[in-house]
């Protein structure tokens, strides 16, 4: 009788997040911009978004979510040697991001760096640190999505202003063994795709090399909209394949907290049941990279998800990216 090699499976050891002092709400942008609480309400399902303080960076946002999840974990950042943080509004051109915060953290040894895929950046970044992990390569991972899109939002275009919010969330992640069944904790799958042909949807209009400026963020809501409820469900679909289970398996659906409607209608999409739906949206807007761990921190904190739960992440960013990745908690 033979007996399958063990392998090495990145398990989940704890979850962290952070959210600026300041909040948002929509009565507050009432007054700046033709809109309303109602109108943000029913289109979006987000009541208020939290602000960076002036000289509140990316970086140190990422840092505070980072230690609450070393905490979570019952870590020390010396037990860390690998730091991965998916941004789109990184503190400088260069240094990464990451290294700011291996640096806040007093880490100097392992390797980190920022990975780019707009709200899809947390799920590109868990999928990337699993990969270096079941390698063998390195022990355990950071896997950070902190943004400050209030520093990219043109605050006179209500399409926008209205969605976006900054913060920050984290995860730490083992390299452990594993018969590779479906029933051990750790990442079970991942699935990433792009299409680059659909930047002018959802792009920022400036750059170092093309106009030498930040820029502002720039969507087509309803191209955006359409795009993400009708084509991103294939990677979850291709995990359902991928490892013999169903949406009925299924304990919890963590998306990317863009838009209620779009969360919603993705779920109905895929044949989730809308209880098993994790939603924080109304409570910090769009965060990007950040909204995904920040909802996880949250059913986490508040015992929702458990260990032995299976959790499906998914997201969809600018590009477009999008991805998800399925965790046995």
């Amino acid at each position: 009788m033979t007996t399958s090699m063990p392998q090495l499976r990145s398990v989940v050891l704890g979850v962290g997040a952070y959210l600026p002092e300041k909040t948002l709400t929509n009565d507050e942008l009432a007054k700046l911009v033709d809109t309303s609480d109602e109108w943000i309400m029913q289109r979006t399902g987000i009541k208020e978004r939290h602000i960076a303080a002036e000289g509140e960076t990316t970086s140190m946002l990422g840092e505070k979510a980072a230690r609450a999840a070393l905490a979570d974990a019952g870590l020390n950042a010396d037990d860390i040697d690998l730091i991965i943080v998916g941004t789109s509004t990184p503190d400088w051109t260069f240094p990464s991001t990451a290294t700011q915060i291996q640096a806040a953290l007093g880490i100097t040894h392992g390797v980190a760096f920022d990975l780019q895929a707009v709200c899809s950046g947390f799920v590109f970044a868990v999928a990337t640190a699993e990969k270096f992990l079941r390698s063998g390569s390195h022990k355990r991972a950071l896997v950070i999505g902190a943004e400050t899109f209030s520093r990219i939002i043109d605050w006179t275009d209500r399409t926008t202003c209205v969605l976006f919010g900054d913060g920050a969330g984290a995860m730490v992640l083992e390299a452990r063994p594993s018969q590779g069944g479906i029933e051990e904790r750790g990442v079970l799958t991942t699935h990433l795709r792009s299409d680059g042909r659909h930047r002018a949807k959802l792009h920022v209009d400036g750059g170092p090399s093309a106009t030498q400026t930040v820029g502002h963020l720039r969507m087509e809501g309803k191209e955006v909209f359409r795009f993400a409820v009708g084509h991103v469900t294939d990677v979850v679909k291709d995990a359902f394949a991928a490892t013999g289970l169903m949406a009925d398996d299924l304990d919890w659906f963590v998306p990317h907290q863009a838009n209620r409607r779009i969360i919603d209608m993705s779920a109905q999409k895929l044949g989730i049941a809308p209880q098993k739906i994790i939603a924080t949206v109304h409570l910090h807007g769009n965060t990007s990279a950040a909204s995904v761990p920040l909802a996880l921190a949250v059913a986490a904190a508040d015992g929702r998800i458990k260990r032995g739960d299976l959790v499906m992440l998914e997201a969809v960013g600018g590009g477009f990216t999008w991805g998800s990745a399925l965790i046995r908690w």
